[in-house]
């Protein structure tokens, strides 16, 4: 544990952000998987319907620093390739 005041403050600060970037992730992964879900019970419409608002919240993510933009963009792409193997 540190010593000095502005090191105590700033163990304070990092667990608080720590825990913001934890739900954040959180939030993501949940609607991933909520979007894997759809796709492997084979429903097209429906995963086509959710694909946008998982790529917003991924997209969110991006702008608050949660993951790198090309992280997203992989993930998003992967998940567009699954739901666009499931039309053919």
């Amino acid at each position: 544990m540190p010593n000095i005041k502005s090191a105590k403050k700033r163990v304070l600060v990092i667990e608080k952000k720590s825990a913001v970037n934890k739900n954040n992730k959180s939030e993501v992964k949940t609607a991933i998987r909520k979007l894997n879900e759809v796709i492997a019970t084979g429903n097209y419409e429906e995963a086509v319907k959710l694909y946008p608002e998982t790529a917003s919240v991924i997209d969110s993510a991006v702008t608050k620093g949660i993951y790198h933009k090309n992280t997203a963009a992989n993930k998003k792409s992967g998940l567009a390739k699954k739901i666009n193997a499931l039309k053919a």
